[in-house]
């Protein structure tokens, strides 16, 4: 075990930044996509049924055809069907040219991070345990100790953005005493783990470190993945932990539906064969596998940033969010292989199968104040998924709140439905111990 009092600094990021990663494929799908808009708009042209039939006989056309014609009919403004692929080019031109430049601006706008990370009062290998108030527990030994624990595939920085979006500095200004396990990048002594390793080898220790400095035990913070690494991690050691704290946190795995999903399964065997090639699961397949959930949603939101305000509040965290999210870590071979062939081919959570050094995560024996926090517009997560695992805690106080999964984190109503609320739960559960 090893412990750092220095402040050290998020790696600065290149002038001009590499993503969205990987910017090849989205370039390539964003160009297929247009360039398909095109051969389709030819294709009407003597193949689609026409819009306008005067013909008494012709056969209605069916509801999603009739709004394609209304919208098609606003597109033309009036004008003859043959002039639909003029319209359609000039369309797709534009679309296409504002995705380029919402890449362009991204890629040479002129923000980077600027926090400092705070002390790591603890080590093992190349995860660590930061404290966000180490001065003030000095001072305040009642301050309600809880360590927040991120998802292993993104950097835990997301809990602390910037100066306005950050969850650890908010607990800390309204007294509590947060920490953070920064997972980081795995390291030679994390090549071999699984995810029981991370849990037994790392997250509790961690936890132990937590308790020994504050003096009792802890609430448990997840977030995602995180989430059920920390209930597993308090199961084990219920001596450690106080409460439970999770968001966004998957359970049933069977509610993560869809097209995009269906195809990511079918996937997930070429995947992890290539994960055994390589040792590790990279961040580019990781970030082509989220953003597979919804097709076409890395074009849209470039497409809207082209047309944001380049100096606005809102501009800088479109930017500070990209840069989170191209800043992925990679899953060793174990833990890819769990997450991907047991969590999301099998089910094991949802099914009650999923175990941490041979015994089984029963999420019906937390006995103690748990709060669950339930993103209505998560993509990521689906609410269905985080219910079933809320539903099997007794007493369990569950949230829902209208913020998609990031958002809940980092987006404008993040601190009136999420962190001021969680506030108040944990001092009202844990303030007088």
């Amino acid at each position: 075990m090893q412990a750092s009092h220095q402040h050290t600094q998020s790696t600065p990021l290149p002038r001009v930044r590499l993503g969205p990663r990987p910017l090849p494929l989205y370039l390539g799908l964003a160009g297929t996509t247009f360039l398909g808009s095109l051969a389709a708009s030819h294709a009407l042209k003597s193949e689609w049924p026409s819009w306008n039939s005067s013909s008494p006989d012709a056969p209605p056309l069916p509801p999603q055809l009739q709004r394609l014609s209304a919208d098609l009919d606003a597109l033309l403004a009036g004008a003859p069907l043959p002039d639909l692929a003029d319209a359609v080019a000039l369309e797709a031109c534009r679309r296409f040219g504002d995705f380029l430049e919402g890449v362009q601006r991204y890629r040479h706008h002129p923000y980077r991070r600027r926090l400092h990370d705070p002390p790591a009062i603890w080590q093992h290998g190349g995860v660590c345990l930061r404290d966000y108030t180490l001065a003030r527990f000095r001072t305040d030994p009642a301050a309600i100790p809880l360590v927040a624990v991120p998802s292993l595939i993104n950097r835990g920085y997301i809990l602390d953005l910037n100066g306005r979006r950050s969850l650890m500095r908010h607990l800390a200004r309204h007294g509590l005493h947060p920490l953070l396990l920064d997972w980081g990048d795995p390291g030679p002594e994390e090549q071999s783990l699984d995810l029981s390793g991370y849990i037994t080898d790392r997250l509790i220790p961690a936890l132990e470190a937590a308790c020994e400095r504050a003096g009792r035990p802890v609430v448990v913070l997840g977030y995602c993945m995180g989430g059920l690494l920390s209930l597993a991690a308090c199961l084990r050691r219920p001596d450690l932990v106080a409460g439970f704290v999770a968001l966004a946190t998957p359970w049933d795995f069977s509610a993560h539906d869809g097209p995009g999903m269906a195809v990511f399964r079918e996937a997930i065997p070429w995947i992890l064969s290539s994960v055994d090639t390589m040792g590790a699961l990279p961040v580019d397949i990781l970030q082509v596998m989220f953003s597979g959930l919804e097709p076409g949603s890395i074009t849209r939101k470039f497409q809207s940033f082209a047309h944001m305000a380049p100096d606005s509040p809102k501009t800088t965290l479109f930017v500070g969010m990209e840069d989170w999210v191209n800043d992925g870590v990679p899953l060793v071979r174990a833990v890819a292989r769990e997450c991907l062939g047991d969590w999301y081919c099998e089910n094991t959570t949802g099914r009650g199968c999923w175990q941490v050094g041979g015994l089984p995560v029963r999420p019906e024996e937390l006995a103690i104040p748990s709060l669950f926090l339930i993103p209505e517009r998560d993509r990521i997560v689906p609410p269905e998924s985080a219910r079933a695992l809320a539903a099997k805690v007794s007493g369990a106080t569950i949230l829902h709140v209208s913020l998609g999964h990031i958002g809940m984190i980092t987006g404008s109503g993040a601190g009136r439905q999420v962190y001021s609320p969680m506030t108040r739960w944990l001092k009202r559960n844990f303030a007088s111990q």
